[in-house]
């Protein structure tokens, strides 16, 4: 159990990084800024696209509408 559990853990990490860099994402005046974070995105989930990272985002500003 224990690399099952080093598994969730680093999930969990990577979840809680991502959330973090969608917030400054968003909040981000320039596109050199934008840009930068979503490199970071890169390295932390290279398999996401730039509309699954913002998806979360996208959809609670729908609801909130």
């Amino acid at each position: 159990m224990r690399e099952r559990d080093r598994e969730l853990r680093r999930r969990r990490h990577r979840k809680e990084k991502l959330r973090k860099l969608r917030k400054k994402y968003v909040a981000a005046q320039s596109e050199e800024e934008r840009r930068a974070i979503w490199t970071k995105v890169q390295r932390i989930a290279p398999w996401l696209t730039l509309e699954q990272f913002l998806a979360p985002v996208l959809a609670q500003s729908a609801r909130s509408s």
